[in-house]
C-alpha cells in the first residue's frame, strides 16, 4: 500500500510541475528543472524560509482557486 501512495504522490508532484508551466518553459531540460529546485531547496534552508513560505503558498492557494473560479 505505501508504494501505491508513493506513486501517487509523484505523480501529482509531476503533474504540478506541468500545471506550472515548467516543462514548456524549460524546454522539458531536466538538469534546468533539478537545478531550479535545489535553488527552492536552498532558500528553503536560509533565514528566509518562513516568508519564503507564506510567498509560495499565498501564490499557490491564489492560483488554485483562480482555475476552479475559471472551470465553473
Amino acid at each position: 500500500m505505501k508504494r501505491r501512495e508513493r506513486t501517487r504522490q509523484l505523480i501529482e508532484l509531476g503533474g504540478l510541475v506541468t500545471k506550472a508551466g515548467l516543462v514548456e518553459l524549460t524546454d522539458d531540460d531536466r538538469a534546468t528543472l533539478y537545478g531550479a529546485f535545489l535553488a527552492v531547496a536552498a532558500r528553503l534552508r536560509s533565514e528566509d524560509r518562513e516568508q519564503s513560505l507564506l510567498l509560495w503558498r499565498r501564490r499557490g492557494k491564489r492560483a488554485f482557486d483562480s482555475e476552479e473560479s475559471n472551470a465553473r
